[in-house]
């Protein structure tokens, strides 16, 4: 899989508590010319290939065994308004018959949430069950700041993401314009892009930040914003979550999934500005409200969503068809 992704990042995990798990990673220019990505990353040798189905048919292997995982779905219409004309193009066309190929040639499909496992279903037409892994976090990695700083008069809120209309990078500005004086937004480029928002003094970009500069990041801050419009199952949502963050997100896709409204933080309409402004104001506010929800977020990390859950059902998963 292409390096970068959040595929890639989910990966990792697998790759660092399976011994017998080992990544081949590449360009993501590489996928503009799909057919020499068996050169790239050869998977000759390989007893079973995991990777997910975007290019996956280029991968497959008659004789090894193919598995497949959804980490998001961005294929249906809905998704259009969302995305260059160019996507439009790749995702209707080229992707979308690279896909159900390699839905006929895996062994096995499994999806990181129940809404990617239901969108799927549905506009692929698929009858058979999902297996439903979700990603996880490591939670030794990802932890809570040791003490809170309701003295420091500015409250951070982060953005973490490439700046994309998937994440909801375009509505940031219209947020901060919104947001009381002594909050401030600040907002990574991600891995993929380069470009940057439009000046405000509530705005602040900290650059691309490498994966294992992030739980330093997140201690850094008081509220993860995620304005997404569709997410498989968050990685910064859930490394949010496990540093004790509460979260302000969209109320779409898998998100419910993750945050529970109310009590881990606060889920708003998609593209509704005021309304995200409105939830990190009422924060803002209140340290303890930060405090509490954070916790819960904590709490519900290590109850579903550790890297030893995910790697257990992977393990069993791969022996299930090795053997």
């Amino acid at each position: 899989m292409s390096w970068g992704s959040g595929a890639y990042i989910a990966n990792r995990y697998l790759e660092q508590y399976m011994p017998e798990y080992h990544i081949k990673s590449y360009h993501p220019y590489w996928t503009l010319m799909p057919f020499v990505l068996p050169m790239v990353a050869s998977t000759k040798n390989a007893d079973l290939i995991h990777t997910t189905p975007d290019y996956a048919t280029f991968f497959n292997q008659k004789s090894t065994p193919l598995v497949i995982t959804f980490q998001n779905y961005i294929l249906d219409p809905w998704m259009r308004s969302y995305s260059s004309w160019a996507q439009k193009i790749h995702y209707s066309t080229g992707l979308r018959v690279w896909t159900r190929l390699a839905l006929k040639k895996a062994n096995v499909v499994t999806a990181v949430s129940q809404f990617t496992a239901r969108l799927i279903q549905q506009d692929l037409g698929i009858t058979c069950p999902l297996k439903i892994i979700y990603n996880s976090v490591d939670v030794n990695c990802f932890t809570p700041k040791q003490s809170f700083a309701p003295n420091r008069k500015e409250v951070r809120v982060f953005y973490s993401g490439n700046l994309s209309l998937r994440k909801g990078s375009q509505w940031l500005l219209s947020i901060a314009k919104h947001l009381k004086e002594n909050i401030c937004i600040y907002y990574t480029q991600g891995l993929r892009t380069r470009s940057i928002l439009p000046p405000d003094p509530r705005l602040k970009s900290i650059g691309p930040v490498s994966f294992d500069e992030m739980p330093k990041r997140y201690r850094e801050m008081d509220i993860l914003l995620m304005p997404t419009v569709r997410e498989g199952f968050s990685l910064s949502v859930l490394e949010a979550m496990a540093s004790g963050l509460p979260v302000v997100a969209s109320n779409c896709s898998s998100i419910p999934e993750q945050i529970d409204n109310g009590k881990g933080g606060f889920l708003s309409p998609i593209g509704d500005v005021e309304d995200f402004a409105d939830k990190i104001n009422l924060l803002s506010d209140s340290p303890e409200l930060r405090r509490e929800m954070g916790e819960y977020n904590r709490w519900k990390v290590e109850r579903h969503f550790t890297v030893q859950q995910m790697v257990k059902k992977y393990e069993e998963l791969f022996e299930e068809i090795l053997n």
